[in-house]
């Protein structure tokens, strides 16, 4: 725990020593749990929203995207559920004075049985070598046995309190398992109570209740109230998705883990509309098609996993995440749901408007079913660079060791593309430097530096993540030729100056990654 910690920590030192993200309003002590987004964070991000909105709207031929304003009508949130139903269960430590999500303590308490359990494999492992069989002792050895049924009692209780909105027995389990306040190390506990997340606001002149608004905390309301203008205006036939890419707000009383969980955060989602009863169907055809498009990245299969809920939100009747492996463990990092015909059949209700599809198959009208895949654009900046920040010790032409720390960010991701670096300033070196920056700008994200010596810039660029470095010196002079080193092997290689942008081209094009998942032929799954 304490290294997973650590890992954290250098990960958010390293995003405010190299323009990724800041506090916010840090000149004023900052703000809790709000950040902003630096010149290299922000390219990261737009590249990562270019990522997923690609993939979802060049590679689909039915999903269309919006952009709906983050103000609306209240009675939105009414249709929705939100203005009664979307509340945390906080309980607060009586000597540390602090406040935490219930829901949230009992699932680290498990995570810490499920680290026993890691451990003891881990020791058996060692103990074996090659003999060691992991299924015969997870099902023989006594205390995994021991602990996995702590699990399997905790998960049963902690599942029917959820379900019931039970918060005397959250509570309950809190005392039993003797969990302790982080900060004061004591189970001083209060009653555990419900608070509502959402931000409100007043519109106009005159602040009354007929006034009050809120900031959304969710962008799919967007989408559903938009489904008949898009679905018309677009002629578009079911099966059809809305995608898209905005704001969202929530009143995170427990706001931790740096850019995990905050107050002001930006989701990707896309609905898919779907006629009922094929609802299980496509949702296993987009638990398929989402993970794919996370592991295209290439961190590898095992980062991954699903979370299959046993307890699942009023409006849905399957639902997972998919969760990868933060430095605090595995977490969600994007949700599939099936949202079943309960949002469209809401606004229906509350708007007194009719909101159907015409089926002219079925010669029917009827309210679509909707498959939901919602990420939080924050989460996965935080994944890539938990994924790529790399710390290094490596050996110098003395034969001295030197530390580098690298961010592995997938090419088509990198802030920077390509730094072109001249050796010396001077002897018309930047001349030709800043000629070959010129001619790849407007192709690549560029830098251009030509301060400190050539090992130190390598070093900045490795820090950011840029797959490329192009250095000229005295040789291209001769030959017109320049030195290209590669960031994760810190490989060089003499090219020809013309060559450069192919190179670079060829390497971080995102429609690389596109083309992998294009090619994968993945089929709706039999009912």
């Amino acid at each position: 725990m304490a290294q997973q910690e650590d890992s954290l920590k250098k990960i958010i030192s390293h995003c405010k020593e190299y323009g990724f993200i800041f506090p916010s309003s840090e000149i004023y002590d900052g703000l809790a749990a709000v950040y902003d987004y630096g010149q290299n964070g922000v390219e990261l991000k737009n590249n990562i929203k270019e990522y997923w909105w690609k993939f979802m709207t060049r590679l689909h031929e039915n999903i269309v995207g919006i952009d709906a304003a983050i103000f609306m009508h209240p009675k939105t949130w009414e249709a929705s559920g939100h203005v009664s139903a979307f509340n945390d269960p906080l309980i607060d430590n009586r000597d540390s004075k602090k406040r935490y999500r219930a829901d949230n303590l009992i699932e680290e308490y498990r995570d810490k049985l499920y680290a026993k359990i890691d451990k003891e494999v881990e020791k058996a492992a060692k103990r074996f070598g090659d003999k060691f069989n992991k299924e015969q002792f997870l099902s023989t050895n006594e205390h995994v046995l021991k602990t996995q049924a702590e699990i399997d009692e905790l998960t049963a209780r902690y599942d029917k309190a959820l379900n019931s909105n039970d918060l005397e027995e959250l509570r309950q389990i809190i005392i039993d398992k003797e969990i302790v306040c982080p900060i004061s190390g004591t189970k001083n506990w209060t009653e555990v109570r419900q608070f509502n997340l959402m931000f409100q606001t007043k519109m106009g002149s005159v602040s009354d209740e007929q006034s009050t608004i809120y900031l959304r905390p969710e962008t799919a309301q967007g989408i559903f109230v938009n489904y008949l203008n898009v679905q018309k205006t677009g002629r578009m036939k079911i099966p059809f998705g809305i995608a898209q890419i905005g704001k969202a707000f929530r009143n995170e009383i427990v706001a931790r883990q740096f850019i995990f969980r905050m107050r002001e955060f930006e989701q990707m989602e896309m609905q898919f509309f779907i006629k009922p009863g094929t609802e299980m169907r496509w949702f296993k055809y987009w638990k398929t098609m989402r993970r794919k498009w996370h592991e295209a990245l290439g961190f590898g299969t095992d980062n991954y996993r699903f979370h299959d809920h046993e307890k699942l939100a009023h409006y849905a009747n399957a639902a997972t995440d998919i969760e990868f492996n933060f430095p605090m463990g595995f977490r969600e990092v994007e949700g599939i749901h099936s949202r079943t015909d309960f949002d469209l059949g809401q606004h229906q209700k509350y708007s007194g408007k009719k909101i159907q599809y015409f089926d002219p198959e079925m010669n029917e009208s009827y309210v679509p079913y909707v498959i939901e895949t919602s990420i939080g654009l924050d989460r996965m900046f935080l994944s890539i660079l938990s994924a790529s920040y790399c710390e290094e010790e490596i050996k110098g032409d003395d034969g001295k060791t030197d530390k580098r720390v690298v961010l592995r960010i997938p090419p088509a991701l990198a802030p920077v593309k390509v730094a072109v670096l001249p050796l010396v300033k001077k002897d018309g070196l930047p001349e030709i430097a800043e000629k070959l920056m010129k001619d790849l700008m407007y192709r690549f994200d560029c830098r251009y530096e030509e301060k400190d010596t050539i090992g130190k810039r390598y070093r900045r660029q490795d820090a950011i993540g840029t797959p490329f470095c192009v250095t000229v010196d005295y040789d291209t002079l001769k030959d017109n030729t320049v030195t290209v080193r590669y960031r994760d092997d810190m490989r060089q290689e003499r090219i020809a100056i013309d060559k450069v942008a192919d190179l670079v081209s060829a390497n971080c094009d995102l429609n690389n990654i596109l083309k992998h998942l294009a090619d994968e032929d993945i089929a709706l799954p039999e009912e």
